[in-house]
C-alpha cells in the first residue's frame, strides 16, 4: 500500500459544510480548504464536463446534470436541493474528507512531495460511478484529455440520456450497461474510440453479464478487484487502479504511467 493510500483510508472524512439556499433551486456551501474546482475537475481523473467559464462547469453523473460555480468562498449547486447535495454531490466531491491533514502527514514521510503538493493543492478525489469509470480509462489509453472528453462526450449522446441544457448546450448522461450494450463494435468505433471499440464492448458484456460485478469488487479488496478487472481485454495496471481508485473507492490504489 502506498503512503497517500494509507492516509486516506486511516483518516476520517469529518469535515462538515453546512449549506444555504440563494432561492429555491440553488445550495450554496462554503468554499472547504484545499479544493479548487478546475483542479479537481480537470486532473485527468474525470472526462465528462464541460467548462463554461473560469470556474463554472457543468457535468453529469450518476444520472444528473450539475451546473456548478466556485467563487472566491463559497461553491454554488444550481438547481440543487439539500436533499440532492447530501445524498450525491457531497459525496462526489469528498467534500467531507480532511485533505490538509493528509497532506500534513505526507509531508512528514517525505517533503520531496512538497512541490507537487503545492503545485495542485485543491485536488479532491471524485466518487465516481463505476461503469462509466471503467469505460472512460479504457478509452483514456494513448490519448490526450481533450479527445477523452470528446468521445465520452459522443457515446453518451448516441446511447445515454438527456439530462438538460445550459448556455444553449445540451448534456447526456453516461448510457448504462444496458444502454451501452446497444453499440456493436462498429458503432464504437464511430464513436471515434480506434483499437479501444473491441476492449470497450468487451466490458460491456463482462458487466452486463455479471462476469465482474460491481457489488464484489467493491467487497474484495483492492489485490483481487485489480486482478479481477484485468481479465477484461485493454485492461491492465493502469487502467485497473485508476478505476479502482476513482470508481470503487481503494483509495490505497496507485495509478503510474
Amino acid at each position: 500500500m502506498d503512503i497517500y493510500g494509507s492516509l486516506m483510508i486511516n483518516i476520517p472524512c469529518i469535515l462538515f459544510c453546512t449549506g444555504r439556499r440563494i432561492n429555491m433551486s440553488d445550495y450554496i456551501i462554503n468554499k472547504p480548504d484545499d479544493f479548487e474546482l478546475n483542479e479537481t475537475l480537470e486532473c485527468g481523473q474525470c472526462f465528462h464536463f464541460n467548462k463554461l467559464d473560469e470556474n463554472d462547469y457543468v457535468l453529469t453523473a450518476f444520472g444528473h446534470m450539475l451546473h456548478i460555480i466556485q467563487t472566491e468562498k463559497e461553491i454554488v449547486f444550481y438547481d440543487t436541493d439539500e436533499k440532492l447535495y447530501m445524498d450525491l454531490w457531497r459525496n462526489y466531491f469528498d467534500i467531507d474528507r480532511n485533505y490538509g491533514l493528509i497532506k500534513e502527514r505526507l509531508l512528514k514521510k517525505d517533503d520531496k512531495l512538497k512541490e507537487a503538493i503545492e503545485a495542485m493543492s485543491g485536488v479532491r478525489i471524485l466518487n465516481q460511478e463505476f461503469f462509466e469509470t471503467l469505460i472512460s480509462f479504457i478509452i483514456s489509453q494513448n490519448k490526450q484529455i481533450p479527445h477523452i472528453k470528446q468521445i465520452v462526450a459522443r457515446i453518451s449522446h448516441d446511447y445515454g440520456k438527456y439530462q438538460g441544457s445550459v448556455g444553449g448546450i445540451d448534456f447526456y448522461g453516461f448510457p448504462t450497461p444496458q444502454q451501452l450494450s446497444q453499440a456493436d463494435i462498429d458503432a464504437l468505433r464511430e464513436c471515434k474510440t480506434g483499437f479501444r471499440a473491441p476492449y470497450i464492448y468487451n466490458a460491456v458484456e463482462f458487466v452486463n453479464n455479471e462476469i465482474i460485478k460491481e457489488e464484489n469488487l467493491r467487497k474484495c479488496g483492492v489485490d483481487e478487484c485489480r486482478e479481477q478487472l484485468m481479465k477484461i481485454k485493454g485492461v491492465g495496471m493502469k487502467v485497473a487502479n485508476c478505476v479502482s481508485l476513482f470508481g470503487l473507492g481503494y483509495r490505497e490504489a496507485f495509478p503510474v504511467d
